[in-house]
Formats: structure tokens, sequence, C-alpha cells
């Protein structure tokens, strides 16, 4: 936990010093066309904000009982709000360019749509000009003009308006996430995090040993030792015991037809098939934080609980088989949340028809994204274990 606090202060500095922090503050000059920060900068520092506010959380919530109560309960909830609210622009983006893509590939298209202009391209890949491209518009004002794609002779007209009406949405989605991201940047509640993290990345609130009602903050000399290795083999029991309840054999064929039985409902809500393995998503990425836990504690030197008794002696090893079906649910999870965003657009009132068809055609394209991504994972969930040093 120190570590990844101490990447998550790492990521702030960079983050700051890349001139984000200023975008982050309200009032004329916080954000402007003179502003010369390299952008992959920032993107990865949010990035990396991102990453250390998860693994921290997921950390809490796997090991929780050895933590001090209050500061586990308080600080679990705004971990998750901090890194939730970062990942919705980048989610956002990256849907639309998988929808896109899609678009052109079942259009027969081998290209893809053409990149946007320099200070639209900006607004879509960082956390900082998007501001700057809305102060430089007139509220009310033309929007700035966008060539058009080169190769969107080659998509049909309803195809072609289906990709304009999902830009527009997710565009207008994205750059509400942009604005909520930077209000949260700036905000006093982000900022006692952050002072709740600093003090992390130096003393971790452990519970004292034999008094399970009472936290105690020891010093760094004299630091109580506890076995993880119990709290993570319950990990892996709760991924285990969700994989068991998924319906792999449905998923182990080429064509899953019982996935087509809410095709056509009228509820917007997501898929009611896809938040078991959501769920299994959720708990693979605790299993693997855990291992990395007991591998940095130096766990597992005696005993033997299963994958989680062995993550110690495993050292700097990497579980393919965990890696390959994390890659898989996290493939589900895009298809599926693309194929919602299909669907919405679809509910759309006054498209034409030939919009609502090239919209449909796209739902069921990732629908069936979403069975190979199922068929993957179970394809490499049931292979043995195999470790790479």
């Amino acid at each position: 936990m120190r570590a990844q606090a101490t990447e998550f202060l790492r990521a702030l500095r960079r983050h700051r010093e890349s001139g984000a922090g200023a975008g982050t503050q309200s009032g004329p000059g916080a954000s402007g066309p003179g502003r010369t920060a390299p952008p992959a900068d920032d993107v990865d520092a949010v990035r990396a904000l991102r990453r250390a506010a998860r693994r921290i959380s997921g950390t809490l919530h796997t090991f929780q009982p050895l933590l001090d109560a209050a500061w586990a309960e308080e600080m679990r909830p705004e971990l998750a709000w901090l890194s939730g609210t970062l990942a919705m622009e980048h989610a956002y983006a990256s849907r639309l360019e998988r929808l896109l893509q899609a678009l052109h590939r079942l259009s027969g298209s081998s290209a893809f749509p053409a990149p946007r202009p320099a200070d639209r391209t900006a607004a879509a890949t960082t956390t900082t000009t998007a501001t700057t491209a809305a102060a430089a518009t007139p509220v009310g004002g033309p929007a700035p003009a966008r060539p058009a794609s080169p190769d969107r002779g080659s998509l049909t007209v309803g195809a072609a308006k289906a990709g304009a009406l999902l830009d527009r949405q997710l565009t207008l989605a994205r750059t509400r996430a942009h604005s909520t991201a930077l209000q949260a940047l700036g905000s006093s509640r982000f900022h006692a995090v952050a002072d709740k993290i600093a003090l992390l990345a130096s003393e971790v609130p452990l519970r004292a040993p034999g008094r399970p009602d009472r936290a105690a903050a020891p010093t760094p000399e004299a630091t109580p030792s506890f076995d993880l290795r119990p709290l993570a083999a319950a990990a892996e029991e709760r991924l285990t015991d969700a994989v068991t309840a998924l319906p792999l054999v449905a998923a182990g064929s080429p064509y899953n037809a019982q996935a087509l039985v809410h095709g056509l409902s009228p509820d917007p809500a997501p898929h009611p098939q896809d938040a078991p393995w959501h769920q299994v998503r959720l708990l693979l990425r605790l299993h693997r934080y855990a291992l990395e836990a007991l591998a940095g504690a130096g766990a597992g030197n005696d005993g033997n609980t299963g994958n989680a008794g062995n993550a110690g002696n495993a050292g700097n090893t990497v579980d393919v088989r965990l890696l390959a079906a994390g890659e898989a649910l996290d493939r589900h999870r895009d298809a599926s949340e693309a194929a919602a965003a299909a669907a919405q657009a679809a509910r759309t009132p006054r498209i034409a028809p030939a919009t609502a068809y090239a919209l449909g055609v796209l739902h069921a394209d990732q629908r069936h994204e979403v069975e190979a991504a199922r068929y993957a994972f179970q394809h490499c969930w049931r292979k043995e274990p195999i470790r790479l040093p």
C-alpha cells in the first residue's frame, strides 16, 4: 500500500508539473491557447492516478480486517469515487473509437475514420485541452468545421449517419466527463484524499494484534506482523465461486442463442446477462492485487493455500492465465458497453430507418464480440496456470 501511495503522489506531481494542475482551477487564465504542456504526460499522469487509486482501493477491500476499520471505511468510497470519475472520459473516448471502427469494418471499409482537427483531437485524448477548445469558441457561436473523412464515401448513408449520431452523443458525454474530472481534481474532496494518501505513503494504519476493536498506528520499527495468506485465499475463493456460477458451457459454444433472449427488450438498463461477468472481472482484479500484495510482502515461505499461498514464492512472476482472463473480461466489458451505447443511440426519436438499421447491426456486432470474449475467457480459464519469470 505504501508503494501504491508513492505511485499516486508521483503521478500527482507529474500531473501538476505538466500544467494540468492549473487547468483544474476556475477563473480566467486557467487554460488557454498558449499552453505548451505535453499532452502525453498529462494523459499518463491521470492514468497513473487512476491506477494507483484503484489498486489501493482493491487492497483495502481484501485486507480490510487487518486495517483500522474507521480509516478503511472512510477511504474506500473516496478512492472508488476518484478512480471512477477519472475513468469516465477515457471510457467514452474509447467507446466512440470502438464503435466507429466497427462501423467501417461492417461497411467493408479497410480505413478508419480520419483523425479530427488538432483542437478536437487534443480534446479527445487529453484531460487538459478540452477546456481550451471550449474557451476558444464563443457560446452560441458556430461549431468548428470538421473535414469529412476521405473514406466516408465507402460508408452507406445509414452507417454514416449512425456514426455522426454516436459521435455527437458520446462526444457530449465525454466533454461532460472531462468537466467533471476537472472539477474533481480541483475540489477540496480530492485534496483531502491526496492528503490521506500522502500519510499512507509513510505509515499504514494497521490494527494492533490481539486488539481487533482498537486501531493502532505502529511505527515503522514496530510494525506488527500479519499473515496475509488467509485473506488472499478468501479473495481467490470468492473468484472461484463466481466463475463456477457462470454459464461456461454456453460460453464454450461458438454461438449462444440464449444471448439473444433479451435482444429486443425495451429496458434501457444494461444487459441482464452481463452483470455476473462484470462481477467476475472485479473479483479477478482483486485476486490479482492480493497476489501482488503477497509477493511484495514475501509471504508464502511456508504452508500452501492454493495460488495465494504460492504467490510469495513466485516473486516477480506473472500468471499468464490470469492476465489472459483479465484481458478477455476487459474486452467483454468494452463490447457490452459499446452495444449498450449503440442501443441507446437507436432509441433516439425521429431517426431515419437506415440509421436505426445500421445501429441495430452495430449492436448485434458488439453482442457477438461479447460472446467471443466469454468464449476466450472460458478457454483460458480452464487451462493449467502457467507462470513466466
